[in-house]
């Protein structure tokens, strides 16, 4: 008779059970390839990274396969429902935006479609009304966002600064957490709103009528395309209209700084939101090094760091790759996507060896959600957090 050792997630492991054999999964990246590829091509070279890395007790390979929702909720809500369709995916991670996640989000729960949230950052994602979760995130998340760029700016003394926000679903978020982070220093913040495809004479316009109404700052959730927009505008005004720019990370996620050269950054005062770790740190040299050689195991047409553009989206899909394997090593894989998923899902609720990362080291960086404890399915806080700016060379650096 065979001899029942555990139990893990409803499966029993017996003592002479064979290890199940070549079990072949697939992983979508369903993100904007087409209009933000930089950003949608880092988070799918930080999986493959990790998965070189992983150390999986089972055999199970994972396949990486793009979907490119072109930053178009229909079509990302079309990749889900593909999921549903296609046994062979095991989970889905998504890309920069916030509006295909926030719009496809009932569908994600309803439908427990394991799905990992390596960038997208607006806080409602990992956060439905019932307990029936199924979204994990590692990246900023913009119920803290507010809070950190709102502190960090005022103790440059900033005193009036203007929310400038694009008019989704993601920048009503950043109104909402900015204007409550803003309220405790007593600071009742305007807000001015921009459509995507803004043009320079728009944002102009914008800036002038923010610089008349004597604000000391600006605030600035965009995306790369608008954000260069903004950017431009502003270096082209007279020095003395020129404000401060403190911004979401959004414009780190396509190729800024192709568009507005240093010729031009030198004329701005802008910093953004980032995360903990940077691969330009000193103290990180040697660990990047090594970490070199498995990126270029995984991803041959990288030759340099430099050409990884948007390293946000590498760094956090890397770590976040890393506890999803985790997970697998806490669960017996059997094929079966159903009882796969549900163990998983269950198992990154409750990690039980830490796993290092490069922004840290997770310790039970995930718990059991409820409506009670929104924080639970996300990975980082506050305290991850950092501003940073392009330098000279276009890289981006962390202010200490």
């Amino acid at each position: 008779m065979l001899k029942v050792v555990s139990l893990l997630c409803g499966f029993i492991y017996l003592s002479n059970q064979a290890v199940a054999n070549n079990i072949n999964y697939k992983l979508y990246v369903d993100a904007d390839f087409s209009n933000t590829p930089q950003s949608s091509q880092a988070i799918s070279q930080g999986i493959k990274t990790a998965l070189v890395d992983a150390n999986l007790r089972q055999n199970i390979s994972f396949e990486v396969e793009h979907k490119d929702h072109k930053g178009v909720a229909r079509l990302s809500h079309l990749n889900m429902l593909e999921y549903n369709k296609t046994p062979s995916v095991l989970a889905v991670f998504t890309g920069l935006h916030s509006v295909p996640v926030l719009k496809a989000k009932h569908l994600i729960n309803q439908s427990k479609i394991l799905t990992l949230d390596p960038w997208a950052a607006a806080g409602p994602i990992t956060r439905p009304e019932t307990s029936d979760n199924w979204i994990f995130r590692l990246s900023i998340d913009d119920t803290n966002a507010g809070t950190f760029i709102s502190d960090s700016s005022t103790n440059e003394g900033f005193k009036k600064p203007h929310l400038l926000l694009e008019r989704t679903l993601w920048g009503r978020s950043n109104q909402k957490t900015m204007t409550a982070a803003l309220s405790k220093y007593n600071i009742k913040p305007q807000t001015s709103w921009f459509n995507l495809n803004l043009t320079l004479p728009q944002a102009t316009r914008i800036l002038k009528k923010i610089k008349s109404n004597g604000h000391d700052s600006i605030f600035l959730v965009a995306n790369t395309p608008e954000g260069v927009t903004i950017a431009k505008a502003m270096a082209n005004l007279p020095p003395t209209q020129r404000l401060p720019i403190r911004s979401h990370w959004g414009i780190t996620g396509g190729n800024f700084t192709n568009q507005v050269p240093h010729s031009q950054r030198k004329k701005l005062d802008l910093t953004f939101i980032q995360t903990k770790f940077s691969m330009y740190q000193p103290q990180h040299k040697q660990r990047v090094k090594s970490l070199m050689t498995r990126i270029q195991q995984a991803n041959p047409e990288i030759k340099n760091i430099s050409d990884i553009p948007s390293q946000t989206g590498f760094i956090h899909a890397y770590d976040l790759t890393k506890l999803f394997l985790q997970a697998v090593n806490q669960c017996y894989i059997t094929g079966d996507r159903k009882n796969d998923k549900q163990c998983i899902h269950s198992a990154l609720e409750n990690l039980t060896a830490p796993v290092h990362g490069l922004i840290k080291t997770y310790r039970q960086p995930f718990s059991v959600y409820t409506t009670d404890s929104p924080q639970a399915h996300e990975a980082l806080r506050i305290e991850d957090y950092a501003m940073g700016y392009f330098a000279e060379d276009g890289l981006i650096r962390l202010i200490d």
